[in-house]
Formats: structure tokens, C-alpha cells, sequence
């Protein structure tokens, strides 16, 4: 090492020492180092070498097998380590998940090349991520309930007859087996003459009904339920414990009316399509709605559908054309309801789902009003027949 003066600058000034530091023999090693590396996307740890690059100025960290990784100076953040441990916990500026666990002595070096390391890793804001989920969550809203019903309208109006009447028949099967404490599927009720009867009724009501192109199934389920509705392909389900609720059977032929109504306008295929795709939606976000839960989620929806009002004042405006076209009082249906409501206790599903529209006492009296100008009513089933109904599931009727 030598030692020497500068010069004496003119004017006088002070003189200044400068060094010169002459280094002799051969350099010194380059820095390897060994650290322990996490993606932050896996849980497999992996060991690495550590190595530097003046020149990038840059930690070059070497996962096995893989290209090397340039960690900048600037970028390296010393990240607390809840573990305690003596080395050094090794992170990236800008959101990076990997992290290098290092030994105390490599830990030494890296601390002369890189003079950041006690700043903070930046985060998102609370107010971004308050953002963004808000913004996740109506989009998913937006899918639901605006472009799942859309798509669902256009459709229904282009699905085949052939494939309405499978969705229809599946979409029953699915409900038979959701109502059923066994698993085997609720009873559909096939006694001869309950059949019968339940033909002759639905035989006047199409014959009057106009715009009907599906051909009618309806069906008794051995179900106390007091409750009825529409699937798409023309079946329409009537629960025993309608047909046993009912004290006439212009009563039930008041429901299937309204029923009919619903299948001419095509609505159960629209919410059919429409909760099997909200269904597929909510299955993409929060995960497999396969098997059981889609069964029971689509059943529940198609038992208690809620259509618009809108729908529902054009079914009871067309059943009540019916049933005046059948010579029954369309005021049958208001006089059932009435009935049930002043019963009082738990109401049945079918009422519930009337109540869910405000205007439920103007369809009542809109019912009765009707029924004024029907002249020349006549029952709808003979006594017997009416009897035979009553007994479709073969039991008669159970509390």
C-alpha cells in the first residue's frame, strides 16, 4: 500500500490527502451461498445457490433444473421470519410470493450489495381490494339475474319440442327423487279410476284451451303437499295433498287451469334454463354443484317458482278464459285460496307463492269478477268422478 500528497492547488488552498489502496496477489473468491427457496405458489421448498452479478446488480438465485432468477439489488426486502430463525428471510418488491431463506453469513454479504432491504413490501390497499371484490360481486349479480335470464328467454323460444319434453321429464324424475325420504323416488298415483277421472277433467280444459301446441301429462304425486306447478314439455304435477285440500273440482280444475296458462307461454322452460344456468355460475365460483346439490337446488326452484307478476297475471287471465270457455266459474280458484287463508296456521306452498305478489287480493276479486258474466256453469266431473280424483293415490284421503 503507498501513501501519496496532492499537490498545492494555486490560490493556496489547503493541501487534501487522497489514498490510493493497490491491492496485491490474487483476488478474492466470488460469493457462493446456499438458501432454501419457496415459490409462494407451491409448498415444496427447494435448495438453490446464491450467487451475485455486479454488473446487473443483481442476486442470481439458481433453482435446480431451472433458468436462474435475477433478483435486483433494489428489489430485495428483508421479510420478517416468525420462525426466529439466525438467517435471513429474503423477498421481492412489487407483490412477488417467492421468498429465499439464507444463513447468517450469506445474509452478511448480501447486506453490502443491497441497501433496501428494510423497506416495506408493498401491498394492495384495503380501498383496491374493497374495489375489486365489489366489482367481482356484481358481476356475478349481472350474470345471475340480467344476462343468465336473457339468454334463458331467447332460449326457450328456440329450444324443440323434443328436447322440452326431455328436460321436462328429467326435471320431474329429479324432483320425485328430491321429495322422497327414501331416495326412491315420491309415488306417482295410477289408480284406474282416479285416471280416469283426472282425464276427463283434463280433456274439457283443452279442448277450450287456445295456443296449447304441447300435449298435456299431467300427474298426482303421492305427496301431501298442497301445491302444483308447471315443467316444461307440457307436464304439469298436481300434489295429493291439493286434490285432498280442494272440496270441489272446479277447485283443481281452476289450478290446472292456471297451470296451463304457464306451459302455453312457455315460463317453466325460461326458469328451468334459467336456474340451471345461475346454478352453473355459482358452480364455476364456489365449486362442484354436480350430483345431489344441483338436484335439489333446481327441484326447489321449479316447485316454488317465482315468475313475474306479469306472468303470473297472464296465467290467471288465460285460465280464467278456460275455464268460462269450459262453463266453469273462473271464481273457483279465489274461492280455494280464500279458503286455505282462512284456515289460517302454516300456509301451503301454493298459497305462499301467491302471497309473494302484492296484488294477490286484486287477482282474487279479478277472479271473481269474471266469473259474473260466465253463464250456464255446470260441474266439471260427475259426483263419482269427483270421488274417484279424490282417491287417485289409492289411499283416499289422508291428514
Amino acid at each position: 500500500m503507498t501513501k501519496t500528497l496532492s499537490p498545492t492547488w494555486p490560490g493556496g488552498a489547503r493541501p487534501k490527502q487522497e489514498r490510493t489502496i493497490i491491492s496485491i496477489g490474487a483476488k478474492p473468491p466470488k460469493f457462493s451461498g446456499r438458501g432454501i427457496y419457496v415459490d409462494g405458489k407451491t409448498a415444496v421448498a427447494q435448495d438453490v445457490g446464491l450467487s451475485f452479478d455486479d454488473e446487473k446488480r443483481a442476486l442470481i438465485v439458481t433453482p435446480p433444473g431451472r433458468p436462474p432468477e435475477a433478483w435486483a439489488y433494489d428489489d430485495l426486502r428483508n421479510l420478517p421470519d416468525q420462525a426466529g430463525g439466525d438467517g435471513m428471510l429474503l423477498g421481492r418488491a412489487g407483490g412477488d410470493p417467492a421468498r429465499v431463506e439464507v444463513l447468517a453469513t450469506d445474509a452478511d454479504m448480501i447486506r453490502t450489495r443491497a441497501d433496501r432491504l428494510g423497506r416495506r413490501v408493498a401491498v394492495v390497499h384495503r380501498g383496491k381490494l374493497a374495489g375489486l371484490a365489489f366489482a367481482a360481486v356484481a358481476s356475478v349479480a349481472l350474470m345471475i339475474f340480467v344476462l343468465v335470464p336473457f339468454l334463458a328467454s331467447r332460449l326457450a323460444d328456440f329450444l324443440p319440442p323434443e328436447g322440452e319434453a326431455a328436460l321436462g321429464a328429467a326435471t320431474l324424475g329429479q324432483i320425485r327423487g328430491a321429495l322422497s325420504e327414501t331416495g326412491l323416488g315420491v309415488a306417482i298415483c295410477e289408480e284406474p279410476d282416479g285416471q280416469a277421472a283426472l282425464g276427463a277433467m283434463v280433456e274439457v280444459l283443452t279442448q277450450n284451451a287456445e295456443n296449447l301446441e304441447t300435449p298435456l301429462t299431467v300427474h298426482v304425486l303421492d305427496h301431501p303437499m298442497v301445491n302444483a306447478f308447471a315443467l316444461p314439455g307440457g307436464h304439469i304435477v298436481l300434489f295429493r295433498g291439493l286434490i285432498e285440500a280442494a272440496e270441489t273440482a272446479e277447485e283443481v280444475a281452476a289450478v290446472t287451469a292456471h297451470e296451463i296458462g304457464h306451459v302455453v307461454a312457455r315460463d317453466p322452460t325460461r326458469i328451468a334454463l334459467q336456474s340451471a344456468g345461475s346454478i352453473g355460475v355459482l358452480g364455476l365460483l364456489f365449486g362442484d354443484f354436480a350430483g345431489g346439490a344441483i338436484v335439489l337446488l333446481l327441484a326447489e326452484r321449479m316447485i316454488q317458482a317465482e315468475y313475474t307478476q306479469d306472468a303470473e297475471t297472464a296465467a290467471d287471465a288465460y285460465g280464467a278464459a278456460v275455464l268460462e270457455a269450459s262453463n266453469v266459474s273462473p271464481a273457483a280458484l279465489a274461492t280455494f285460496f280464500e279458503r286455505l287463508q282462512k284456515e289460517g296456521g302454516e300456509l301451503p306452498a301454493i298459497v305462499q307463492h301467491f302471497l309473494s305478489h302484492p296484488a294477490l287480493e286484486d287477482r282474487i276479486f279479478s277472479a271473481r269478477t269474471l266469473s259474473e258474466g260466465v253463464g250456464n256453469t255446470r260441474p266439471i266431473l260427475t259426483p263419482v268422478q269427483w270421488q274417484s280424483l279424490r282417491v287417485i293415490c289409492g289411499d283416499g284421503p289422508r291428514s
